[in-house]
């Protein structure tokens, strides 16, 4: 399962860069895509017990929801 975690992680965060970079009215979708890489990684981190992970994409993920929030919702 940790290898599952990891590559849609890193599939998702590439995705979202992409997205993210193309600057278009969607781009702000990009953060939803980083969001589900910071899940993906941080939950990878915990399994593999590399706390520097788990707290790098928790962090991560507390920045893609301001991402969401300024981009999406207001």
């Amino acid at each position: 399962m940790t290898a599952w975690l990891k590559w849609i992680g890193t599939a998702t965060g590439i995705l979202g860069a992409l997205w993210i970079a193309s600057n278009i009215p969607t781009s702000g979708w990009g953060y939803v895509l980083f969001t589900l890489s910071s899940i993906c990684w941080t939950l990878a981190g915990g399994r593999m017990r590399e706390l520097s992970l788990v707290l790098l994409h928790s962090v991560f993920l507390v920045i893609n929801l301001v991402g969401i929030y300024r981009w999406l919702i207001v």
